[in-house]
């Protein structure tokens, strides 16, 4: 018998809210194996950042190598590179293992709306690490820029989602949560079927969503290591973050904006 096996590169939340925690717990809700490699170590907790430490790009390499060369993916979760030198390393150690399943969620952009990467590391990204990918995850910020331009609102969704996966080559899940109303409508571009795939939830009424995004990713990403399309794998992640969303809700752990429950199928 073997695992489903999800590897993650991101960073570390102390708080256990998002990052590479979140990544672990995530993972292991969707009933995959995770192991992780540690792009930068952050001090923080549910009321935001206090101190980023990056990791050595040596000491990088090395976990990565260490993770495929012995146990291999099946997929691959890459959330915060805290620095253009990261970006490098990550994207010249993929070039080694070919792993077709390999789910980039483009963290640029704080909550408070700051930018978390400059400009020449964006352009890293694009260009050293999006040809390795196979879908992309930004929110609304992140898509306008990586567009260069604002995004109107939900009626625009389905063609900028087409457009990032045509401009990058490169499938898209264009997340709605920065948006306005009750209704959330994330947009899933198929580039390899040229197929567009609406991903409808209602917005849930509660504070307690730090890590959504780093926990759809790696849903998404633990899917597509169990043998799913890209279709049914945004589907399933989609449903999975709704859920856990929904069932984090009445908890309060912290004095800010709490996790997510990832193992609401398992916690009676």
């Amino acid at each position: 018998m073997q695992y489903k096996s999800v590897l993650s590169i991101a960073g570390s939340d102390s708080g256990g809210g998002a990052g590479i925690q979140a990544d672990i717990k995530t993972i292991s809700a969707c009933c995959c194996y995770s192991s992780s490699a540690i792009t930068a170590i952050t001090a923080q907790n549910t009321l935001g950042v206090i101190d980023i430490h990056a990791i050595p790009q040596a000491s990088l390499e090395k976990q990565i190598r260490a993770v495929l060369d012995d146990i291999g993916a099946d997929a691959i979760k890459i959330g915060m590179l805290h620095s253009p030198e990261s970006i490098e390393t990550v994207a010249n150690c993929l070039e080694t293992y070919p792993i077709q399943n390999i789910v980039l969620d483009p963290v640029m952009v704080a909550t408070s709306g700051d930018k978390l990467l400059v400009d020449e590391a964006i352009d890293l990204l694009k260009k050293h690490l999006f040809p390795k990918v196979r879908i992309i995850t930004p929110n609304l910020p992140e898509a306008e820029i990586l567009l260069g331009r604002k995004i109107k609102g939900q009626s625009e969704f389905r063609a900028i989602a087409q457009e990032l996966a045509e401009k990058f080559r490169v499938s898209v899940l264009l997340k709605a949560g920065h948006l306005k109303g009750d209704d959330l409508i994330d947009v899933l571009y198929d580039f390899e079927k040229a197929e567009s795939l609406d991903l409808k939830s209602k917005r849930i009424d509660s504070k307690n969503t730090h890590g959504t995004g780093c926990s759809l990713s790696s849903a998404l990403a633990s899917f597509l290591a169990k043998g799913h399309s890209l279709a049914e794998s945004a589907q399933l992640a989609k449903d999975f973050i709704t859920e856990s969303i929904k069932a984090g809700a009445d908890y309060k752990i912290g004095k800010g904006n709490g996790p997510v429950h990832h193992f609401y199928q398992f916690w009676k």
